[in-house]
């Protein structure tokens, strides 16, 4: 069964151009029992949202604005999201706004054993962000959205986190290497799908489109330190223990040719693999003036010619 959420939106410090993306990103979660939307609906910055409305079935709630300079919206969004709590059967909130004010009812729903699942634009105060369960960025949403996924490759692939608020590249490399340790510790092996939900319980605002990936898995895959290993359906995390800096390249190179099967890799894509895995690479280093040579000197690996591009083939696949 489903769990149900409440989708509450708070219209003063949300546009409607996120209303789509925010309803996809939900979809993942559960079934969206309940959605509102609060706004004082008589000032015309609000009239955008009109034909989502209808389009969306989100039931607007009016609400004045009775002392000028006060937010009249946050209360009543408030009041319901507590009625909600103690009168319906829910098993999680999805806040939408990037007000700073909601901070406290997240805490509030979380201490009752609700998953909070906040949403708002980049400019979100980080206490807001930290006292949801989960935390979405809007513009991320809405581009993951509106641009082809090729353009969108094209256009943020390796990209840094530009706000101060996103944990680094650095940051999350040494998480996971962290979560690994602990359970190999314990004799456990770490799962993709564990690195995933432990990285969000440390940063609730982890979203891997933040750094240019639609994958956990593609974004995992440019750490050094890191090995994902696949048998299956069963994707796991490991780390390159105690193994010089050529091993560790050697056993990526394997890996990306054998992966390619029977056909292999054209030398131009194996090159840029390597460059986005290993960013300071260069084939002097390992006694080669070409890379060409460089890959023909793995035993276990064939060139074949293939019209202006040279293919690598792992021996085996070929036999």
């Amino acid at each position: 069964m489903e769990e149900r959420f409440a989708l509450l939106i708070d219209a003063d410090n949300v546009s409607a151009k996120y209303i789509k993306p925010i309803l996809d990103e939900l979809s993942k979660y559960g079934n969206v029992t309940y959605k509102r939307i609060y706004g004082d609906w008589t000032k015309t910055n609000n009239a955008s949202w009109k034909e989502e409305l209808l389009q969306n079935s989100i039931t607007p709630i009016q609400q004045f604005s009775y002392t000028h300079g006060k937010n009249a919206t946050d209360s009543a969004m408030i009041i319901d999201a507590m009625d909600m709590l103690y009168t319906s059967e829910l098993e999680g909130f999805c806040l939408v706004s990037s007000d700073s004010d909601f901070t406290k009812l997240a805490s509030r729903l979380r201490e009752s054993g609700k998953t909070v699942i906040g949403m708002g634009e980049d400019k979100t105060p980080s206490p807001f962000r930290k006292a949801c369960d989960i935390f979405t960025v809007l513009e991320l949403l809405l581009e993951d959205n509106t641009m082809e996924k090729d353009e969108r490759s094209h256009h943020s692939q390796g990209k840094e986190a530009k706000k101060e608020t996103a944990a680094s590249k650095e940051q999350i490399e040494e998480a996971v290497v962290k979560i690994i340790t602990e359970n190999q510790n314990d004799d456990r092996e770490t799962g993709l799908g564990e690195v995933g939900s432990r990285l969000v319980k440390l940063y609730p605002d982890f979203d891997v489109r933040r750094y240019g990936y639609s994958l956990l898995s593609k974004f995992l895959e440019t750490f050094p330190k890191l090995k994902l290993i696949q048998e299956g359906t069963k994707v796991s995390v490991t780390l390159y223990e105690d193994k010089s800096r050529k091993e560790m390249l050697e056993e990526y190179i394997l890996e990306q040719i054998k992966s390619n099967g029977r056909y292999g890799i054209s030398l131009g894509s194996l090159g840029n693999r390597i460059r986005m895995k290993f960013g300071d690479f260069k084939v002097r280093d390992y006694g080669f003036s070409q890379f060409k040579q460089y890959i023909q000197s793995f035993p276990d690996v064939m060139l074949l010619e293939d019209g202006e591009r040279t293919r690598a083939v792992y021996k085996k696949e070929k036999e």
